[in-house]
């Protein structure tokens, strides 16, 4: 049974930071496309960022362009977390945050950016970045 939970999300000022974790469990990560989505009230959801594993030792991360450079998707094995570090956190960040799964073939093509294709959610957790 495949398991996400999100967490980590908060208040925050316009420049400060967080870190988003989810706890995965139930499906084999290097064989997925792991992503971080957000969707704030009234607008579409927004696929922030993507992870993958390539081939050992090697994979890919792939960013909106209204988070590169200011957020970064990583993974711990070992704890089985996926992570969102942000940093640089501005009011238009504010939003429910989800973290999904789908097929691995999706993170290189581009194909998990409307999340149409990811195929398991968590809940959500909330990020309130104020001016």
């Amino acid at each position: 049974q495949v398991q996400l939970m999100e967490s980590g999300g908060g208040s925050v000022q316009a420049g400060g930071s967080l870190r988003l974790s989810c706890v995965v469990s139930g499906f084999i990560v290097s064989d997925n496309c792991l992503a971080w989505f957000r969707q704030a009230e009234g607008k579409e959801r927004e696929g922030v960022a993507s992870f993958a594993v390539v081939a050992v030792g090697s994979h890919s991360q792939y960013y909106s362009d209204s988070v590169k450079g200011r957020f970064n998707i990583s993974i711990d094995n070992a704890r089985k977390t996926l992570y969102l570090q942000m940093h640089n956190l501005e009011p238009e960040d504010s939003a429910m945050y989800y973290c999904s799964v789908g097929p691995g073939v999706f993170c290189a093509s581009g194909g998990w950016r409307d999340g149409a294709r990811m195929v398991y959610w968590g809940k959500g957790t909330l990020v309130t970045v104020s001016s």
